[in-house]
């Protein structure tokens, strides 16, 4: 196993986190609250997904744009650095090119301080490929991304920088995608290159950083910067991992001390504020009360699959419950090793199922609002 490999890279724990939860559904329908708080302004509805991951939040969230504002184009940038990510992402995209026509998409790895912009910082060069998708289905759309797989593989490349272990992109790139026969009336919403505009109206940070980065970490490489990024009366939702559930259980089963879930969002929101220095009294930060903060997502399963009779929970239900456990704890795979290598970490994960007769997780959340 190489050195550098962490948790959040390996795919498979990854897939089977998303396949087997609710998370994505359920942070979907948490954005989606968000639409009745933002005025848009012309020439569209800007919105930035700050780590869009597989883009499963990103398709549900943009059929509920559309039935909010059908006939308004968007402007949706988001940054992701997983290759096999973007490649997820985009495979959900033809269906919203058909029935958004007035869409314009941009997907770029580069950091947070600068996806925003869509520019690397300083004298950096990028990658720029801009596509305007000939045609008026999705079948034709979606040949047309499929295009871009080779391009892709080539410039969606990393490397772990030997100062701070985080991964970073080797060539930093942007793709930006329209619909041709909308380029008219779509043209002062495209992005132009070492021109683009942030100005967003609503911001998605689900999950953006690793829970054991430091608070100032957190806050000065990741949220003021996505706060910079807000137009006026422009809102960012941050969601992150809040422990307290079964899932946490699961883990001090086995590692009795272990407490992954160190910033609340009330700290992480004033290390934000200080991040932001002189210009945070030009923003409002909202921790929310816990009724409203606070939401849970759930293990699918079904109906009698896990029985207070702990010998009847099936293998796999046990496999999949342990791999979302530690997953939304963040466990190295150093230590995942040592702990699979007799079945106490399947008897933990049975006791606590049979206990609670499910398996579910809590995240909170928090708001940052850049004051009109």
């Amino acid at each position: 196993m190489k050195e550098d490999f962490r948790f959040y890279d390996n795919r498979q724990k990854y897939l089977m986190f998303v396949n087997t939860c609710s998370e994505k559904w359920v942070v979907a329908q948490r954005l989606a609250q968000e639409l009745d708080a933002i005025r848009p302004k012309p020439p569209a509805l800007r919105f930035f997904d700050a780590g869009v991951g597989d883009g499963t939040v990103l398709s549900r969230f943009l059929r509920v744009m559309h039935r909010k504002f059908e006939r308004i184009p968007f402007y949706i940038a988001a940054k992701e650095i997983s290759l096999e990510d973007i490649r997820l992402t985009l495979d959900k995209m033809p269906d919203r090119f058909f029935e958004h026509p007035e869409m314009v998409l941009a997907v770029t790895n580069l950091p947070y301080a600068n996806a925003p912009w869509l520019a690397p910082g300083g004298d950096g060069q990028v990658v720029w490929k801009e596509v305007a998708l000939e045609g008026s289905t999705a079948a034709e759309f979606e040949r047309q991304i499929l295009d871009l797989q080779p391009f892709m593989a080539e410039n969606w490349r990393t490397r772990v920088s030997e100062k701070s272990g985080v991964l970073l992109p080797e060539t930093p790139t942007v793709i930006v995608l329209y619909r041709k026969d909308c380029s008219f009336v779509l043209d002062p919403v495209i992005p132009r290159q070492d021109a683009a505009v942030a100005d967003f109206d609503l911001i998605l940070a689900s999950q953006p950083f690793r829970l054991r980065a430091d608070v100032k970490f957190k806050a000065g490489r990741v949220l003021a910067p996505l706060a910079r990024a807000l137009r006026v009366g422009g809102r960012l939702l941050g969601i992150h991992s809040a422990g307290g559930d079964p899932g946490l259980e699961i883990v001090r089963q086995v590692w009795p001390d272990e407490d992954p879930f160190t910033t609340s969002r009330r700290e992480l929101l004033n290390a934000t504020q200080d991040a932001l220095g002189a210009d945070a009294d030009n923003y409002t930060f909202d921790c929310l009360p816990d009724g409203e903060a606070l939401f849970r997502y759930d293990m699918h399963t079904l109906p009698d699959e896990i029985d207070s009779q702990e010998t009847l929970i099936g293998t796999s239900t046990l496999l999949a419950a342990w791999n979302a456990a530690t997953y939304v704890a963040q466990i190295e795979d150093e230590r995942l090793a040592g702990a699979m290598t007799s079945s106490a970490y399947l008897d933990a994960t049975r006791a606590v199922l049979g206990k609670h007769g499910a398996l579910w997780f809590n995240d909170e959340s928090y708001i940052v609002t850049r004051n009109r």
